[in-house]
């Protein structure tokens, strides 16, 4: 007969269990229930907002990820990912940041079974209630403890950032910038805007996104196709200086065997 979980997971409002309840639990309950967790985000946690929120959620992802594999260092990255706090209400952040764990593929954050809750989000704002985003989230998120917290508020062109002052706190104090750029604890680097871009900086200068990687490799591709053309004009240059050679030779050759010829026939008249 099997063995009535400590914690049942309601279908209409998935949570993870309480720290209590995880206690209780075997390492095979505790199992079963991280996967009854849905993975799926429903909409309502998340709104489609078009290319404008698109584009600045993957090139903050882009711009991260491809920092952090270049220094090695261990920071999960994704977007959109449903987060589940013990007892809390799921969530899903436009993106978010764990440091110092494996970034390995994941369909859920479950902070119970992954050791540790979330050190950053970034939430990005182009239409719908921006009450929720600067209110709302930013209660929400200091309450469970996330070190650090930023909006881009792309209709607006402005960015805000608020960071917990120390891990026992729960009211965020905000980020005040230098320069235009807001200091981030978590990935060691700075936020600013670009126009209208989200960009990410280290010291003085901004992370190339992959938009921007695609972009110098192009310009590389085409410089590769330029001397390439030029190298096969040059070929081709020298191979018409070659025939142009060889005709003259030719012509040459051909004018001496006439002027022997000549040579030849004069010499006979004479005998």
């Amino acid at each position: 007969m099997a063995q009535k979980l400590p914690y049942t997971v309601d279908p209409d409002d998935p949570r993870s269990p309480s720290r209590e309840q995880w206690d209780l639990m075997t390492p095979e309950q505790r199992r079963q229930v991280i996967d009854s967790l849905p993975a799926d985000v429903p909409i309502d946690l998340f709104m489609p907002e078009g290319d404008k929120h698109r584009k600045a959620k993957s090139g903050a992802l882009s711009a991260l990820d491809g920092f952090f594999r270049r220094i090695g260092r261990r920071v999960y990255l994704s977007s959109e990912l449903g987060v589940y706090y013990p007892g809390e209400r799921r969530f899903a952040p436009d993106v978010l940041a764990v440091a110092d764990v494996e970034p390995t593929e994941r369909d859920k954050w479950v902070v119970l079974d992954e050791g540790k809750g979330l050190d950053l989000v970034l939430e990005i704002h182009v239409s719908g209630s921006f009450v929720k985003d600067y209110e709302g989230n930013r209660r929400r998120y200091a309450r469970l403890g996330i070190p650090e917290y930023f909006l881009f508020d792309r209709t607006r062109g402005r960015l805000h950032g608020w960071r917990l002052q120390s891990p026992d706190a729960r009211i965020y104090e905000p980020i005040v910038p230098q320069a235009g750029l807001y200091s981030s604890s978590v990935l060691g680097l700075e936020l600013g805007l670009e126009g209208d871009r989200l960009r990410f900086y280290y010291g003085m200068a901004p992370l190339p996104e992959a938009e921007d990687l695609i972009s110098q490799l192009d310009q590389i591709v085409s410089g590769f196709v330029l001397r390439a053309e030029h190298a096969e004009q040059e070929r081709e240059h020298a191979e018409q200086e070659r025939e142009r050679a060889e005709q003259e030779r030719e012509r040459a050759e051909q004018r001496v065997k006439e002027l022997e010829a000549e040579l030849a026939r004069l010499r006979g008249d004479k005998t």
